[in-house]
C-alpha cells in the first residue's frame, strides 16, 4: 500500500512572526519542548503529555530571563498532508474501534488520546477553544485503512478506526483507539483534522517514538506482521517536514493499553 502523504501544506511561525507575535523586547523566548533525552518504553509509565521534542524554531513554548512573559499552555505546530484515506463519514464517537455495520471491534492494543484545543490569541495568550471538530482517522494493525480499496485489501463501506468529537468549554475532546500498525512507504502515524463553524480547518498527523513502536509491533496481535521492515521515522519525509514537534508521548496505561495527550494551539485569522 502507498500513501501519498508527501506534501507539507503548512509552516512554522517564523522568529520575526513569534516576536511580533509576544511584543516582546529583551526576553529569551525558547522554542519547541525539553527532551531528556531517554525514550519511552511501552512497559514503564512516562509523564503524559504533548510532544517531547528538540528546541526547534518557531514554535513557542516557554519565556525565560529578567523580562518574562506569560507562557502559552498550548503550542503551535505544522499542519501535514492530509493523505489519500481521509473519508468524511461524519461520525460523532469517542471509542472509534468499532465497525458500526456488525459492531465488531477491531483488534489492537488499547490507545486513549486526549486533545487539547487552544486559539492563539494576538497577545501570544491561549484560551480554549470550544466547538471545535475535531476528526481522527488511522491504519489498523495490519497497516490497512477502513472506507478504502487498495493492492492487497478492499474495506469499501467500512467506517472502523474513524471518527470525530467537538471540543467542550475546556477545549478538550478524547478518542478511544487501538496504537496504529505500519505499511510501506510510512513511519507510524494518526491522521487528525479540526474544523471549526466558520470554516477554519486545520490538517496534520501525529507520530511515535520509534523504539516505543518497535516494541509494541512485536507483542499481541501487532506479532504477525512484527516490525522489522516499518518505516522509521528519520526516513519519512511528512516526519521531517513535522521537526518533531508531532511526537505523542505516550505513557502506559495497564497492559497493552496507552494513553497521551496533546496540547494544540490554533491561529485562526
Amino acid at each position: 500500500m502507498s500513501d501519498n502523504d508527501d506534501v507539507l501544506i503548512g509552516r512554522l511561525m517564523s522568529r520575526r512572526e513569534v516576536l511580533a507575535l509576544f511584543s516582546v523586547a529583551g526576553a529569551a523566548l525558547l522554542v519547541g519542548c525539553s527532551d531528556d533525552g531517554e525514550s519511552p518504553s511501552p512497559t514503564s509509565a512516562a509523564t503524559s503529555g504533548s510532544t517531547s521534542a528538540a528546541p526547534t524554531e518557531g514554535v513557542v513554548a516557554t519565556a525565560t530571563g529578567s523580562s518574562s512573559v506569560a507562557v502559552p499552555s498550548c503550542v503551535v505546530v505544522p499542519e501535514l498532508t492530509e493523505g489519500p484515506y481521509f473519508v468524511d463519514e461524519m461520525l460523532n464517537r469517542s471509542d472509534i474501534r468499532s465497525e458500526p455495520t456488525d459492531n465488531t471491534v477491531v483488534e489492537g492494543d488499547q490507545l486513549d488520546i486526549a486533545v487539547n484545543v487552544s486559539q492563539v490569541g494576538g497577545d501570544g495568550s491561549c484560551t480554549a477553544l470550544a466547538g471545535a471538530q475535531v476528526d481522527v482517522w488511522h491504519c489498523d494493525s495490519a497497516g490497512a485503512y477502513s472506507g478504502a480499496s487498495d493492492p492487497g485489501f478492499d474495506t469499501t463501506g467500512k467506517t472502523w478506526l474513524r471518527g470525530y468529537q467537538v471540543t467542550g468549554d475546556d477545549g478538550q475532546v478524547t478518542f478511544t483507539t487501538i496504537y496504529p500498525g505500519w505499511y510501506p512507504g510510512r513511519a507510524t502515524h494518526i491522521h487528525f483534522k479540526i474544523r471549526t463553524e466558520d470554516g477554519y480547518e486545520f490538517t496534520s498527523q501525529w507520530f511515535f517514538d520509534d523504539a516505543f513502536s518497535d516494541t509494541v509491533h512485536t507483542q499481541g496481535v501487532y506479532a504477525d506482521r512484527g516490525a522489522s521492515g516499518r518505516l522509521q521515522n528519520s526516513g519519512d519525509g511528512i516526519f521531517q517536514g513535522s521537526n518533531g514537534l508531532l511526537t505523542l508521548d505516550v505513557a502506559s496505561a495497564g497492559a497493552s493499553a496507552y494513553a497521551t495527550t496533546f496540547d494544540i494551539g490554533l491561529q485562526i485569522a
